[in-house]
């Protein structure tokens, strides 16, 4: 099924793309004759062939895949009317490159898929294909939610105690997620178990051991002072509403913004903290909260290659590992699992969680490679497994390990380099949101056209 959909999906891209190139090349085709007595006009259309020509080659290289990755190729189809419920049409275009984004900003407008008074937020099912998908299943316009459609959802919300493995798989459309929050959710994904216990003692700030709205309202304000950029390069008027779809009316001071009053409560506050608001966190359901949250989306990408099956293949769990990542020719990374393990035996489920485990712990594992002089030098399965164990507490399968390094073992004699391999799985572990800046498609195309154009007009003036 999920050949099926590449296939699918190419095909949709390749007949696009083939259109335009179509629409572009006709005026060449059709003036074929003249083009000789007319050199202005045969520039313009090789010109014009060269751009289609570069948007085809680039689209389907590897570099050019991971741009369109980054910029669906919905944004250039028509938006299509949905009838479920009224929409609110996007006042400005940000994709011109006129506003500078971060990647998390950029995910998030990208992803999210409700409004509400002028604010954008997630859905549970939006937040999970966040984190494991690399654009959304169907991107379509804002839908404006009503008082009374946000009342209906922030009732249907299960309280903490009931919370599951599969709460955001449950809620699906049902639900809102603001900005702050889905960076919230995201430091859970990228952090050690370790680290809970003093997340959960940043929320206490009367130190007894429970934490209430109010509490958490003031980490959010954290989480948006130190994310909310300052200055931010680009159109003012554009950069200001892109704070407010961002952040909303928490453009207030900081005593009025953490008052419960005026906060528009999510579906993260009333799971906290009841319809109310009144009732109070304690550390254990904290930490199940997290774990679940870690647990389901990990079962959600396991589920998805693991086609009802107990393990996942080596090829599979190869792709895995190398989506969000920088690496350009990952087909020569699948190429050398299949030769270095041709008898496949499967990566079960508790051997695919302990790693994402250790790679929440990557920081730590970082650091005692450093003590052990590790970090300048290859290293072999042995060292790699227990440096894993002293850093983390986690012992790696020997098949696991094994897998790990026939992965990553580009050169073939069973040694691992630690510097590409930490930098290849700190892309991973942020899923696809590492701090950089976004400007749009349209920008880069049109920097690489107005190359191949000066290439052509050198070419037309060296003729004699």
């Amino acid at each position: 099924m999920a050949a099926f959909r590449r296939v699918a999906a190419l095909v949709g891209r390749a007949n696009l793309w083939s259109a335009a190139r179509s629409e572009l090349l006709g005026e060449k085709a059709a003036n074929g004759g003249r083009t000789g007595r007319c050199v202005a006009a045969g520039v313009c259309v090789a010109a014009g062939g060269a751009v289609a020509l570069y948007l085809c080659s680039d689209m389907w290289s590897d570099r050019g895949r991971k741009r369109m990755r980054r910029h669906s190729i919905n944004d250039l189809l028509p938006s299509i009317p949905t009838v479920e419920a009224k929409e609110k049409a996007r006042p400005f275009d940000f994709e011109d490159g006129d506003v500078h984004m971060s990647s998390h900003e950029y995910r998030f407008r990208m992803f999210s898929s409700v409004e509400y008074e002028g604010q954008l937020y997630m859905t549970p099912q939006n937040f999970i294909e966040s984190v494991t998908m690399s654009e959304p299943r169907n991107k379509r316009p804002w839908r404006s939610l009503t008082k009374q459609e946000l009342e209906k959802i922030l009732t249907d919300t299960p309280p903490v105690w009931r919370g599951s493995s599969k709460l955001f798989r449950n809620l699906r459309e049902r639900g809102i997620i603001s900005y702050t929050e889905y960076l919230f959710l995201l430091c859970i994904l990228t952090k050690p178990h370790a680290g809970f216990k003093i997340a959960f003692n940043m929320f206490d700030a009367d130190g007894n051991q429970m934490v209430d709205k109010r509490e958490f309202l003031v980490l959010q304000e954290i989480f948006r002072k130190k994310n909310e950029k300052k200055g931010r390069k680009g159109d003012a008027e554009k950069s200001a509403q892109l704070s407010m779809q961002l952040y909303g009316y928490q453009v207030a001071p900081m005593n009025s913004r953490s008052d419960e009053t005026i906060t528009i409560d999510t579906t993260l506050l009333v799971h906290f903290f009841g319809k109310k608001g009144k009732a109070e966190l304690t550390f254990d359901d904290f930490y199940r909260f997290m774990d679940n949250l870690q647990t389901e989306v990990l079962e959600i990408e396991f589920l998805t290659y693991s086609k009802g099956m107990t393990t996942i293949s080596e090829e599979d769990f190869a792709k895995i590992l190398l989506r969000f990542t920088n690496v350009e020719n990952i087909s020569a990374y699948l190429e050398n699992v299949r030769q270095s393990i041709p008898d496949e035996k499967g990566i079960t489920f508790d051997e695919f969680r302990s790693f994402f485990q250790f790679l929440n712990n990557l920081e730590d594992f970082a650091i005692a490679m450093q003590m052990y002089n590790f970090a300048a030098r290859s290293i072999g399965q042995d060292e790699f497994a227990r440096a894993v164990y002293v850093a983390t507490g986690l012992k790696l399968t020997r098949h696991l390990v094994n897998t790990i390094f026939k992965i990553f073992d580009v050169d073939h004699d069973d040694q691992l380099s630690y510097k590409e391999f930490i930098g290849i799985m700190k892309d991973r572990l942020h899923r696809g949101a590492r701090n950089q800046h976004y400007t749009s498609f349209s920008t880069c195309v049109r920097a690489k056209a107005r190359r191949q154009v000066r290439q052509l007009w050198r070419r037309n003036a060296q003729k004699p």
